[in-house]
């Protein structure tokens, strides 16, 4: 059963960076990509960065460009993303997923709540 565990989240002001972690297990991730996701209060759901997993290969949600990385430690299967600006509208719960390359998200963590202050 594959597992994803966040961490890292907390309460920062404006300007700040932030680093969090998911801890993936239970399969072996070979051809699968992760990624992390963030849903505002009242908000849906939206992509923020995914990394695939063999070959590092690393993609951005325009809007988030310049201010966050993905990036993975394939010894710990854990992927991170590093957040760097924060800015209040940031807030949200981020999610951890996982899936097949190129046919969407099978399996999501539980969240880790990201609260910006002004």
């Amino acid at each position: 059963q594959v597992q994803l565990v966040e961490s890292g989240g907390g309460l920062v002001q404006a300007g700040d960076s932030l680093n969090l972690s998911c801890a993936a297990s239970g399969r072996t991730f070979s051809r699968y990509a992760m990624a992390w996701f963030r849903q505002a209060p009242g908000k849906e759901r939206q992509f923020v960065a995914g990394i695939t997993w063999t070959d590092g290969d690393t993609f951005y949600a325009n809007s988030m460009k310049g201010r966050v990385t993905i990036s993975r430690d394939n010894t710990k299967n854990t992927v991170y993303l590093h957040m760097n600006s924060l800015k209040p509208e940031d807030t949200g719960v981020y999610y951890c997923a996982v899936g097949p390359e190129g046919k969407g998200y099978d399996y999501w963590g539980q969240g880790t709540q990201v609260t910006v202050s002004s």
